[in-house]
């Protein structure tokens, strides 16, 4: 019925892939490479301006994005003693939301980060560095204070210690990987519907002519959920940055306890 009405929902895979653009380099590649070169040509362009004029444009943009970056993640999970954190989790923020944003850019479409590859090597690329910080600031302790953690009694110990670490080894990265994915995979699955839903309605045959006033509702709803999804695209981004910045002060926990 409803397909006759002209509302034909296209498979699953057509709305997660796409053809090359040429041999193994599609949309979402294109997507994370535009992310990268629009993330360093903002602070290519802000470093050329004159630092004792009054910031405008793209050196004023790239400053309140530091700022940003600083007080409302770094300064909140490692304090002034991880400020030198701010170039990696600056960059992860910023391509995480440019790689985020296409999902209601015409042509794209789609956010990049709504595929699994994407959110997954950056949930690795964070998994590394916060065991690799955990283990350059406490040695075999890390893993130590993992199996056997400090301050839980003596009985509960093994089982709280094989949680932490299979929480800290094995869930995080997978958790983050979903979190990021299934975020952006939903909000791209309703923008698709009511965008059909929209279509349907809009050109029903003349026999159904009834049906066009109705495509307003799902127009309205449309809208509203293109604006939401903007809000959504940096929130993504934020949470992401910010839980990887807590990560890293989780392994460096033990280094500022022993000091």
């Amino acid at each position: 019925m409803l397909a006759e009405r002209g509302l034909v929902f296209p498979p699953i895979n057509e709305l997660l892939r796409w053809q090359d653009i040429f041999p193994s380099f599609n949309k979402i590649a294109l997507i994370a490479v535009l992310a990268t070169l629009i993330s360093i040509g903002l602070f290519l362009l802000a470093s050329r301006k004159d630092p004792s004029v009054a910031p405008t444009g793209s050196r004023n943009l790239a400053e309140q994005t530091i700022e940003f970056v600083e007080e409302g993640i770094v300064m909140q999970t490692l304090g002034k003693e991880g400020l030198k954190w701010t170039p990696f989790l600056l960059s992860l923020f910023l391509f995480i939301f440019l790689c985020n944003i296409p999902g209601i850019l015409p042509f794209f479409q789609m956010p990049a980060t709504a595929r699994i590859a994407i959110p997954l090597a950056l949930s690795l690329l964070v998994w590394v560095i916060y065991i690799g910080v955990g283990l350059k600031h406490q040695g075999g302790a890390y893993f130590g204070h993992l199996l056997w953690p400090p301050g839980v009694p003596t009985a509960l110990k093994p089982l709280v210690g094989a949680i932490e670490f299979i929480s800290t080894i094995i869930v995080t990265p997978f958790s983050l990987t979903v979190r990021l994915m299934a975020n952006m995979l939903a909000g791209h699955i309703l923008l698709v519907t009511f965008a059909l839903l929209t279509a349907a309605l809009a050109t029903a045959e003349t026999a159904q002519i009834m049906l066009v006033p109705a495509s307003i509702l799902p127009f309205a709803m449309l809208v509203f959920l293109t604006a939401f999804e903007i809000l959504v695209a940096f929130l993504q981004a934020y949470i992401f940055a910010i839980l990887a910045a807590v990560y890293i002060s989780n392994s460096t926990a033990g280094h500022a306890e022993e000091h």
